[in-house]
């Protein structure tokens, strides 16, 4: 039998707020981070890191990132460097003590950057639509000391959820993580997906390292709420984990980073610290334009997330939609676009068949009339003198 939600939440709870102030070595796996970003960290931030990778190193200027479970800031105030003053960093906590050792800092750290554009929450990662900062505010103000009290509490926590959220819809470019996602209740998992989805912009992407297993975690591992605070109990089997990216509306998934070696072995099960990336934005409907991609290799074929098969070398018919998503990340490298050289207008063009993977003949791009003639732009050898 699993163990209740509450005894997991108050193991995490304790464990985390004895490391806010005395460094837990059993919370971490070595990581090495971008040095340069170090130099400007206070040593407690430095030493009161608990993560197992470094997401930070994936992101780029101007972008807004969110950070689930950001603990004493280290990687937001790493954020904060690498995406400038035209970007934002969010972090995200429930910790009382961590939320406070980074706050501690922000101010003097940003006075020190020349700007400022980190902010800490307090909030479950798993429901980032509620503001517990509010929450206690509002509980100070009005106790609940009966039934019409409790049911004014919800009603006033659907209105901030749907009104007023925490963060809102669609308003992150990146969420990072640093080993927090398996220390969420299984129950709640699902949830804490669907808000990834939920407040990445179309485009977005999270970028997640966190501590996987390689067999399932058997039951009396799971009841044990100080395996759960350890990142042992809670870890996602490897596979699962990846599909759980899928399961919330997420493409493109890859691993960025695994580690050969694992962190914890516990019965035999290997616990290692892996890094992924998903992306989001493959909604919206798929209409008949005419393009086609190649695929350029290694493999001879390969399947996309909504099961599409592209043959090496082959023009594979492609919807307009799919062509926008083959055309970024992750798949640009591998992927030629061929476009038909008379574009087929948005507001005319007829709905894709997908119900089959088929090869778009040249002649569909071309134009069934094409007989153009062409010299070579530039003859014999590029310009030069031919041999």
């Amino acid at each position: 039998m699993s163990t209740p939600t509450r005894e997991i939440e108050a193991a995490v709870g304790r464990r985390y707020s004895e490391a806010a102030s005395t460094r837990v070595e059993a919370l971490c796996c070595p990581t090495d981070y971008d040095q340069r970003y170090l130099e400007i960290l206070p040593e407690e931030i430095v030493a009161r890191d608990y993560g197992c990778g470094d997401p930070s190193r994936h992101l780029r200027p101007g972008e807004t990132v969110l950070d689930l479970g950001s603990g004493a800031g280290k990687i937001c105030y790493i954020a904060s460097q690498i995406v400038g003053p035209d970007g934002t960093v969010l972090g995200v906590d429930m910790n009382d003590e961590m939320l406070e050792l980074a706050e501690s800092h922000r101010r003097s750290i940003g006075d020190r950057l020349g700007y400022h554009n980190v902010r800490f929450l307090k909030g479950k990662i798993q429901d980032l639509a509620l503001s517990y900062a509010k929450l206690e505010e509002w509980l100070a103000l009005r106790p609940v000391q009966t039934v019409a009290d409790l049911e004014a509490l919800e009603a006033w926590k659907r209105d901030q959820r749907q009104n007023h959220p925490m963060i809102g819809n669609a308003t992150v470019d990146v969420i990072v993580s640093n080993c927090v996602l398996n220390l969420v209740d299984p129950q709640a998992k699902a949830q804490l997906f669907r808000e990834m989805y939920r407040v990445l912009r179309d485009g977005g992407r999270a970028v997640i390292s966190d501590i996987v297993c390689d067999e399932d975690v058997p039951p009396h591992l799971q009841a044990d709420p100080e395996l759960w605070s350890g990142c042992i109990s809670g870890a996602y089997r490897e596979d699962r984990f990846l599909a759980a990216f899928e399961q919330a509306g997420l493409h493109g998934m890859r691993l960025l980073a695994r580690e050969s070696r694992p962190w914890r072995v516990v019965e035999g099960i290997e616990f290692r610290s892996v890094t992924v990336e998903a992306f989001k934005g493959k909604e919206g409907p798929c209409l008949e334009r005419c393009q086609a991609v190649i695929y350029t290799g290694p493999w001879r074929s390969v399947t996309d997330d909504d099961g599409h098969t592209l043959e090496r070398g082959q023009r594979m018919a492609v919807s307009d939609k799919t062509l926008s998503i083959y055309t970024r990340e992750p798949y640009a490298g591998s992927i030629v676009p061929v476009l038909p050289y008379d574009e087929v207008p948005l507001e005319s063009a007829a709905p894709f068949d997908e119900s089959r993977d088929r090869l778009r003949s040249p002649r569909e791009t071309k134009g069934e009339g094409y007989d153009g003639n062409r010299e070579p732009d530039d003859p014999c050898c590029g310009g030069g003198d031919c041999a």
